[in-house]
């Protein structure tokens, strides 16, 4: 008898024991965290070419805004760095990485949960989209932006900069789960420029005519970007800060369903 149990043991196959949704989600997450220090020229474009463009506009148009009706240009403007620096920084370059290096189709054959191969380095992007947005904020209180609604709009500043950043992250992991093509991924931030342009990045609405002023009322930065300013300069303004919580829900779920529709087109082809 106990032969049989032995023989019947030995004949079956070994496999991993499921750690938990919670575990593997952790587990993506710090992986996706650590490898962030080792690729500094995937972050520090992100945070040097915005601040930059917010220096040369303070100095260049701070002068010509006042015409248009806005006091205080660098109040104006800090929060279109913030958006420059958050939109579009992912993990979704290490993903591709991982997709052509066969490390993702290792994963695949584990008993980890499928989603949290996703959702653990966007938990990953929120941290570092949070990150990304305090030098940013820094260089705005030294050069005297102060917040009306104190720590706690400073604080509700950076959650909806990461919200937002969070939201955009789905556009580029769908497209590296569909392509498997870095050079794809990398280009992904150029559907973030009619979002950029297309709004009240130099100029508030009031001051828009014809076309360009129809765009930015359909344009979900435009609202984002009118909440951040409320924040600074308002006061807590609840119907700007509604409307930037929808227009990050409206993108999110957008970018969220084609790169979660991505991970299981990818998931069942392997």
């Amino acid at each position: 008898m106990s032969e049989d149990v032995t023989a019947r043991h030995q004949d079956a196959p070994v496999t991993a024991r499921p750690a938990g949704f919670r575990r593997d989600l952790t587990s993506v997450a710090l992986r996706a965290l650590r490898q962030i220090p080792r690729e500094p020229e995937a972050i520090v474009p992100a945070l040097v070419i915005p601040l930059f463009f917010f220096v040369v506009n303070v100095g260049a148009l701070g002068d010509v805004a006042t015409l248009t009706g806005v006091e205080d240009f660098k109040a104006f403007q800090i929060p279109v760095a913030i958006i420059f620096a958050v939109t579009g920084v992912s993990r979704a370059s290490a993903l591709v990485t991982d997709i052509t290096g066969g490390y993702f189709d290792r994963l695949l054959v584990t008993p980890v949960h499928r989603t949290a191969l996703l959702l653990g380095l966007m938990v990953a992007d929120l941290a570092l989209v949070v990150a990304l947005s305090v030098p940013v904020l820094v260089l705005g209180f030294v050069l005297g932006v102060q917040f009306v609604t104190g720590v706690a709009g400073v604080l509700v500043f950076l959650l909806l900069a990461g919200l937002w950043g969070l939201a955009f992250t789905g556009f580029p992991y769908a497209i590296a789960l569909r392509t498997g093509n870095p050079a794809a991924v990398n280009s992904s931030f150029l559907l973030f420029f009619p979002f950029a342009f297309l709004t009240t990045t130099f100029l508030p609405l009031e001051a828009m005519t014809g076309w360009l002023a129809t765009i930015a009322e359909l344009n979900p930065v435009t609202y984002l970007l009118a909440a951040l300013r409320s924040l600074i300069t308002d006061g807590w303004d609840v119907t700007a800060l509604w409307q930037g919580v929808a227009a990050i829900l409206v993108v999110g779920t957008l970018s969220f369903v084609l790169a979660f529709r991505a991970l299981q087109g990818r998931t069942a082809r392997s």
